[in-house]
């Protein structure tokens, strides 16, 4: 089974505390909500604590173009990337020129070539890498990106697999909209990076600390749920659109999506040690909870992610997955992965350390 070797996560050096970004969304939106007092009590119930983002927070006064913001997410990606799988192989003891194949996963901006391609010049990749570009697939992306991962590992057990999850949610800020739903992200949304490294079984290895090996996996799309999550490509850039029905979606399905995703696989919820779910927001993570039967404890990791970082789409599950690794795992352990993005789509892995 293909094995999780290391974790490693960044974020920008711009800090924003949240009673900053409140002070900042009453100054955007208070014309058109003359209700604003009330909208903005979505900060304080938020949980969240501070954000990072590539820009400082007197960036995101002025109206900016696509092509700009665009221009500074390829520059500001690519150094994001590059320290995440840095710190990544520095952590695996792993030289560069031994990767067989960089999957990359975004969905805050565009570039062609893309980033995994300018990766391989930065990192000192070799020129034969196999390169496998993701995109579009939202906070769902850090994990389906690691299913996409373990599989390659299996298919090719002597192959190691590094995954880069980079997202620049801040740079999507539009300042001439003024929805709901960009005023909800002003309240949730930041920058991250993650990098994983997944080797196959037949890679050799010389530790003996026990490492998460994949045991499945399970993408779900629910049909006619297409307008519940996503971008709507507009000319000033990529206008956030998310359903404030996500909760409920939780509540109505995900009990069952589990169920039958573990059945075959030979455990339960009630056998589950561990928990690293992409906390996509204070109502998402009780929603979890009330639909599998869990306690807010088994997901306290994910609540610390989103304190201290916010939702940053792809990477933020993999946030969570580096602070599990911290924790004792006993071999036997086995814990459940879940992220939930655009299609509408969920997410699972069953991770066992061995």
């Amino acid at each position: 089974m293909p094995r999780i070797e290391a974790v490693a996560t960044v974020v920008p050096p711009h800090v924003v505390n949240q009673e900053e970004s409140m002070l900042l969304a009453r100054q955007f939106f208070q014309e058109a909500f003359p209700d604003i007092d009330r909208l903005l009590g979505i900060f304080s119930h938020s949980q969240i604590r501070k954000r990072h983002f590539c820009m400082p927070i007197d960036w995101f006064s002025q109206d900016r173009i696509f092509a700009e913001k665009n221009q500074l997410y390829v520059e500001n990606a690519e150094a994001l990337a590059v320290e995440a799988v840095s710190r990544c192989l520095e952590k695996a003891l792993v030289p560069a020129d031994t990767i067989d194949c960089l999957m990359f996963v975004s969905s805050t901006g565009i570039a062609t070539p893309s980033m995994d391609s300018r990766l391989v010049n930065r990192l000192g990749l070799r020129p034969d890498i196999t390169r496998v570009p993701l995109w579009g697939l939202g906070c769902a992306g850090g994990a389906m990106g690691l299913s996409r991962a373990c599989e390659y590992a299996r298919a090719y057990p002597q192959k190691r697999v590094l995954l880069v999850s980079v997202e620049l949610c801040g740079l999507t800020f539009i300042r001439q909209d003024m929805s709901k739903s960009n005023l909800v992200a002003t309240c949730l949304f930041g920058d991250g990076a993650a990098a994983v490294l997944v080797d196959g079984d037949e890679v050799a290895t010389s530790s003996a600390v026990p490492r998460l090996s994949f045991c499945g996996s399970r993408t779900t799309t629910w049909p006619d749920t297409l307008d519940v999550m996503g971008w709507e490509v507009t000319e000033p850039g990529l206008r956030v659109i998310f359903s404030r029905d996500i909760p409920t979606l939780i509540k109505q399905s995900m009990k069952e999506n589990v169920d039958s995703f573990l059945h075959p696989l030979d455990t339960s919820i009630d056998q589950l040690r561990h928990f690293i779910f992409h906390p996509g927001g204070a109502k998402v993570l009780t929603a979890y909870q009330q639909s599998l039967g869990i306690s807010q404890d088994a997901t306290r990791l994910s609540e610390e992610v989103l304190c201290n970082f916010g939702n940053m789409s792809s990477p933020t599950v993999l946030f969570v997955l580096e602070k599990s690794m911290e924790q004792h795992w006993e071999v036997g352990d086995r814990g459940l992965m879940a992220a939930l993005g655009p299609g509408f789509s969920s997410e699972l892995l069953l991770l066992e350390a061995r």
